[in-house]
């Protein structure tokens, strides 16, 4: 478990803590100390019990698409991609892209596993892919 007394980030906002963390090529997720509770997207208080102390922990990586939907853009503009919503074990449902995969296979209910990308002269962001077992 990831806590802000070890990673030296005590000083720093939750969304700029969880960036940092997506730069370092780690994702991770807050979990209420007082109720036990997962939450994303980062913020102060606990959206369950309103507690302040929150702690940064890795997720299991691993959820299912609940819903989605495809972006059309012209070929030169980069062409189509899919914007999903997943919910991961760990309870919490959040958006992003499932990559690897055509678009006419992306189903609701398929497994994924995340990981943060990084493209050249890009920020990292989090992405899904099809777990293996797909």
């Amino acid at each position: 478990m990831v806590t802000e007394e070890n990673d030296g980030a005590a000083a720093r906002g939750p969304q700029e803590q969880y960036f940092s963390s997506l730069a370092q090529g780690r994702f991770l997720i807050q979990r209420c100390a007082s109720c036990g509770a997962h939450q994303f997207f980062p913020r102060v208080l606990c959206m369950h019990c309103g507690a302040t102390e929150l702690e940064w922990t890795s997720p299991a990586g691993t959820g299912t698409v609940y819903s989605y939907s495809v972006v059309r853009r012209k070929p030169e503009a980069g062409g189509d991609y899919n914007v999903a919503l997943i919910d991961l074990e760990e309870g919490v449902r959040l958006m992003s892209r499932v990559d690897d995969i055509a678009l006419d296979r992306l189903r609701i209910g398929l497994p994924v596993r995340a990981r943060v990308r990084r493209d050249d002269g890009q920020v990292a962001m989090l992405v899904f892919t099809p777990a293996e077992d797909a």
